[in-house]
């Protein structure tokens, strides 16, 4: 009974504590996350220009998440978790291993997000019986040419074949897994919702139109979609900058952490260089990490200046009227 009471109960403590922190700017979290984000690789086979593992712009080491360390700070945060996403940077079926990271995710809600390269018959069963909840899938266009624009060396049938292999196998082992597929919405493909959207329908996904994220600033025009609600960012001053007004809070940093390949903790999915490393899992437990000094200096500038912090000015929390 009072292990039952562990989450929900986990859940109002971290919650009031990230509700009050603008109020009283307290840069302690009570309570453990509700959700966490492990990248199990950021290697890629994709380069996406505006990806930082696609393009090349990765500052930190590749590499592959081990399992004995997943499983280790799993066994420590487990009790508290409603959600995790088994991704982050990177291509997470590339790892040989991906299929031991969600067995090893039972009673909690588990994510994965891929380009869908690697969905053959084969793997769609093992996922279809994983236990896995949910699978978002890329699609950034119905032809080659509209999808190869952004996903480049990617081929857009392999990725609808996959959609359609992993579909039938949810029919076929009556999984409760949930597809969703996902459009990176742009200039070039917004002309293909209606498309997308049928397509969606008929292997029974749903569809998630997000706006997308540009870190090279010189091609945001290029990128930028004609319909403004898929557009994160505005012109002003004769730049274009994020629409955010970048209130001083952050859900993230009191409910949702990210866990690199390699064990270190990093603050939120927008510190994809891993720049604010909080601290490492291969030397002290999530809980140390969690309310040690770097984490509560870090808070408090959230609380103090957000707009100063480098990673948030291309972050979405608190974004009103797009998708994203």
């Amino acid at each position: 009974m009072i292990r039952t009471l562990i989450r929900p109960v986990n859940l109002l403590v971290a919650g009031y504590s990230y509700l009050k922190s603008p109020v009283t700017h307290s840069a302690t979290a009570n309570g453990m996350p509700v959700s966490i984000s492990a990248e199990l690789t950021n290697n890629c086979n994709l380069a996406c220009p505006e990806c930082l593992s696609g393009s090349g712009r990765m500052q930190r080491e590749l590499g592959f998440m081990k399992v004995e360390l997943f499983n280790r700070f799993m066994d420590e945060l487990r009790p508290y978790l409603y959600n995790i996403n088994l991704f982050f940077q990177g291509e997470p079926m590339l790892h040989p291993l991906f299929t031991s990271f969600i067995e090893s995710c039972k009673n909690t809600r588990s994510v994965i997000s891929t380009n869908g390269h690697f969905l053959s018959e084969e793997n769609c069963g093992k996922i279809a019986n994983s236990g896995l909840s949910k699978l978002i899938v890329s699609l950034d266009g119905m032809d080659q040419d509209t999808y190869s624009a952004y996903r480049i060396n990617g081929v857009s049938d392999i990725v609808i074949d996959g959609i359609r292999n992993v579909s039938a196998a949810k029919t076929r082992y009556r999984s409760s897994l949930k597809i969703e597929i996902q459009l990176l919405v742009n200039r070039l493909n917004e002309n293909q919702i209606p498309q997308i959207k049928q397509f969606a329908n008929s292997v029974k996904a749903s569809l998630n139109l997000k706006s997308m994220q540009i870190i090279n600033k010189e091609d945001i025009g290029a990128w930028l979609p004609v319909q403004k609600k898929f557009r994160r960012y505005k012109m002003k001053d004769g730049e274009y900058i994020l629409k955010n007004s970048l209130p001083n809070k952050c859900a993230r940093l009191w409910l949702n952490p990210v866990i690199t390949w390699d064990g270190k903790v990093v603050p939120c999915c927008f510190d994809k260089n891993a720049e604010y490393v909080m601290g490492d899992l291969n030397h002290d437990t999530f809980k140390e990490i969690w309310n040690g000094p770097k984490y509560r200096i870090f808070r408090k500038s959230i609380l103090s200046g957000r707009n100063m912090i480098e990673i948030c000015r291309n972050c979405t929390s608190g974004l009103k009227g797009v998708k994203y």
